[in-house]
């Protein structure tokens, strides 16, 4: 009896990639508007968005077509979990498209179910959110013996926000990770942000992201969360300025009517770091990265 071993053939992928970071949270971002990446995207967000072995990124957004917008953001987390929205990703998408003349400066995209307006100027874009739901305050949250007390909210995504007195030494990655994993948040989890007021009004704000499993520089619809959050609890007025892990500044502007959040506009920087080319093997997850100018200029921080 002869055996015949097959062999799979490894499929080699050659792939333009644009580098992004709005605020701090990066992103890789790749014009898929023919549809050419056809493959398995979670492995490739996985391999692309890897601090050692690949681009590093907090996120991979693929720029799709739509029919009833500008464009379709296809966004994956790190860990190749798909993630629907981000905001800050939201920003700097909008940003690319409108480099690469997909999209005008004010523009539509459609992000999971939803269909998002933004608007370019400069380095920096303004991105219309959905309004908030699932608010809820002063949720008791058992964590280790003890009775933590936060506030849940949906902006996009879950966001559990807690008010920290001492926010540059919260436990942000410990903590963080316990009740983006606790059962009360099962089976989805939840982002975790944890909030300081400054005397000046500004909110300090750090977050643990789910998909990133980790502290992230930035994180848009975290700011997002706790700018309601902080209004409805605290009576910040909007807008509402956040200081991010980056040491950047966040805006948050909404209107509000009594418990009722509507309106709500996103805005800061979304730079454009750099431009490349990288090849990709979908039959090892492995892939090489080749920095090269391809498309989209630089653009620097004080464009």
């Amino acid at each position: 009896m002869q055996v015949v071993s097959t062999v799979v053939p490894h499929m080699l992928h050659t792939i333009q990639f644009t580098k992004a970071s709005g605020a701090g949270n990066d992103f890789v971002l790749v014009d898929n508007m023919r549809n050419e990446i056809a493959f398995d995207k979670a492995k490739l967000a996985r391999a692309v968005c890897s601090r050692y072995f690949g681009v590093g990124a907090d996120g991979l957004i693929l720029l799709e077509p739509s029919s009833r917008s500008d464009f379709f953001m296809r966004y994956y987390n790190a860990d190749g979990s798909y993630g629907g929205m981000c905001g800050n990703g939201g920003r700097c998408v909008a940003r690319y498209a409108f480099l690469k003349g997909v999209a005008r400066a004010k523009m539509k995209f459609e992000a999971l179910d939803h269909v998002y307006t933004a608007e370019v100027v400069g380095a920096e874009v303004k991105l219309s959110m959905k309004d908030p739901s699932e608010i809820r305050s002063n949720v008791q949250i058992p964590v280790d013996g003890q009775a933590l007390v936060g506030h849940t909210i949906n902006t996009g995504s879950p966001h559990v926000v807690l008010f920290e007195d001492a926010i540059e030494s919260a436990d942000v990655t410990g903590l963080g990770r316990k009740i983006r994993h606790h059962a009360m948040f099962l089976p989805e989890g939840t982002n975790v942000d944890f909030v300081g007021i400054s005397s000046e009004g500004i909110l300090r704000i750090r977050t643990y992201e789910r998909g990133v499993e980790a502290e992230t520089l930035a994180c848009g619809t975290g700011a997002v969360a706790s700018a309601i959050i902080a209004s409805l609890e605290k009576g910040a007025a909007s807008p509402v300025r956040l200081r991010v892990q980056s040491g950047e500044e966040l805006r948050v502007s909404f209107e509000s009517r009594g418990s009722s959040i509507r309106d709500v506009v996103l805005e800061g920087s979304a730079y454009v770091l750099f431009t490349g080319t990288l090849t990709y093997d979908d039959a090892t997850d492995a892939m090489r990265d080749i920095l090269q100018p391809h498309g989209i200029p630089h653009h620097s921080r004080t464009d």
